[in-house]
């Protein structure tokens, strides 16, 4: 399977060419909400998951295949968390020295505490780290991650990055309805959001189906409280619409397993991306996807999903 995707719309990074440097489901936290679903087993080892030049091979082709402006932004964006491949600092720089395309990394945080990684990131156009709580029992109940990984180290690690880092620095906080979205809990995200000093903060809800079925966005009321306690820097990021690029994929196949590995799917966003093929040779794909055992549908609000059949979800 490629470990390039895209690239897709976004609304923070334009249309992203997605870098993907670790398999499904490599990530130390488990958290309640993620579309990837269930971490199991959690894993805390940091390694070449993949070989850095075959990942380097992919970016430089994809990028050779695409006009300019067709992408805005290189991102490393895992199917789980990217700081775990232990050469991540190297692509990053090699793959600035291929584009002049900004690079960004989309990551859980946790691992910034170490010095190294927040060297390796600090190569990084963007940073976008996640902060759902601002305390320790809020922190293990929604991210459930690797029980060293404490709130003190996420905390620890954002601070210490923000002070040698000169990019981009967005957290993203994942808000759930009953979880983080109270005034004591908001409270305490913006406490622990003024030691970091981020430069924007994002507020993105659960749409896609979550690890845990019992997940839910936050209501109206919710949303507002969260806006108003999080300050001036916070803004709500909606999933993006947009064009999904999946014309380097040789078969139908390979287009749907290589996005919804990364990136559950509504149906009719499948569909529309995926017009270079007719409508009965998507519809044969999708059912043999099913067959093999590669795909799954979950339905989440009434609206059908498409996911890898190895992610665990409800």
């Amino acid at each position: 399977m490629s470990l390039v995707f895209g690239p897709i719309p976004s609304r923070r990074l334009g249309q992203s060419l997605g870098t993907d440097p670790i398999p499904l489901k490599t990530c130390n936290w488990n958290c309640v909400y993620c579309q990837l679903g269930r971490s199991t087993p959690l894993v805390n080892e940091r390694k070449n998951y993949y070989v850095p030049e075959a990942i380097l091979a992919e970016v430089q082709t994809a990028l050779a295949a695409h006009r300019p402006g067709d992408i805005d932004w290189i991102t490393f964006v895992g199917s789980g968390e990217p700081t775990l491949h232990a050469s991540l600092g190297l692509l990053i720089r090699q793959v600035k020295t291929l584009t002049d395309l900004p690079v960004a990394v989309i990551t859980n945080g946790s691992l910034l505490y170490l010095p190294e990684v927040r060297q390796e990131l600090s190569a990084a156009d963007a940073v976008l780290p996640t902060l759902d709580a601002g305390n320790a029992q809020l922190y293990r109940k929604i991210n459930r991650p690797w029980p060293r990984l404490t709130f003190e180290r996420l905390l620890e690690g954002l601070t210490a990055f923000r002070q040698v880092y000169h990019g981009k620095l967005w957290v993203e906080v994942m808000l759930v309805k009953g979880l983080n979205d109270t005034e004591d809990a908001l409270r305490g995200i913006t406490t622990a959001l003024r030691s970091i000093q981020p430069d924007q903060v994002h507020i993105v809800l659960p749409i896609r189906p979550p690890a845990e079925p019992w997940v839910e966005p936050p209501d109206e009321a919710g949303l507002m409280r969260a806006v108003a306690i999080l300050g001036d820097v916070a803004q709500i990021v909606h999933p993006a619409e947009g064009d999904f690029d999946l014309s380097g994929c040789d078969t139908v196949v390979d287009a749907i397993v290589g996005i919804i590995t990364r990136h559950p799917m509504r149906e009719d966003e499948l569909v529309r991306a995926l017009e270079r093929w007719t409508p009965g040779q998507v519809e044969e794909a999708l059912q043999a996807l099913i067959a093999s055992g590669q795909a799954q549908r979950v339905e989440r609000h009434g609206a059908r999903f498409w996911s890898a059949a190895v992610s665990h979800l409800p």
